[in-house]
């Protein structure tokens, strides 16, 4: 029934997005940013900003890169978009989507005495680090933010199961964030994969598969459906 509700889920959202499309008067313009989550599945097409792009029938520009990271030190690769704060750009951005932070937690840290990490990253109180930074320099030209969670493991095995509870923590300081301003949403994924079901993963249970990136653009996309004035 879950597997069943899931896919009714994803093609009501389908279905939704392509009557709302018809009746907008241009296309949204939104600027993709993060680490290895959006990039995913890019050379099939089916990457996570390649779906927002067909749900949405949105002009939308990724920089995110693979192995991304808030905390990253190297000036020359950081600047080409390993440092997830330097592949932000200036332009006529509607929406920003922006995911990152568990290569900083899961590298930086191995999960294990996380907190100060995570205080960098972001505060309890959602107001400081390097993640209220990044959102509040696209908020402030204008564009409403979209900050997405990463996937669970579905109650199997994974590389970064023992992480589930930093992931956790960095999360609810996020939607904290979030709950501070109206032009910021967080995107959970946190229920999105049902117990047992690995469809939603790739093989190595860290990225999405396929599947898993056009679940989670769909949910994305209701979110920008829904803020829109």
């Amino acid at each position: 029934m879950r597997r069943f509700l899931a896919r009714f889920t994803v093609a009501a959202a389908i279905i939704l997005f392509s009557s709302t499309i018809t009746q907008a008067k241009e296309p949204l313009r939104i600027l993709v940013m993060g680490d290895s989550f959006m990039t995913t599945n890019t050379l099939a097409g089916q990457a996570v900003p390649d779906q927002l792009k067909r749900f949405l029938g949105a002009q939308v520009k990724s920089r995110a890169v693979t192995g991304a990271r808030y905390r990253y030190m190297l000036p020359i690769t950081g600047a080409l978009g390993l440092k997830i704060s330097k592949q932000y750009r200036d332009g006529p951005w509607d929406w920003v989507v922006i995911n990152g932070g568990g290569n900083d937690m899961w590298l930086g840290c191995g999960c294990t005495r996380c907190t100060r990490r995570m205080n960098k990253l972001i505060s309890p109180d959602g107001t400081r680090g390097e993640i209220p930074a990044l959102v509040s320099k696209a908020r402030s030209a204008g564009a409403q933010v979209a900050y997405v969670g990463y996937l669970r493991s579905p109650g199997t095995w994974s590389p970064i199961e023992h992480c589930k509870a930093e992931g956790d923590a960095l999360e609810a300081r996020i939607a904290v964030m979030a709950q501070r301003d109206q032009g910021v949403t967080f995107v959970s994924l946190a229920d999105m994969v049902p117990s047992g079901d690995r469809s939603f993963h790739a093989a190595d249970m860290i990225h999405p598969s396929i599947k898993g990136s056009k679940a989670a653009a769909a949910r994305i996309a209701q979110v920008v459906i829904g803020g829109q004035p």
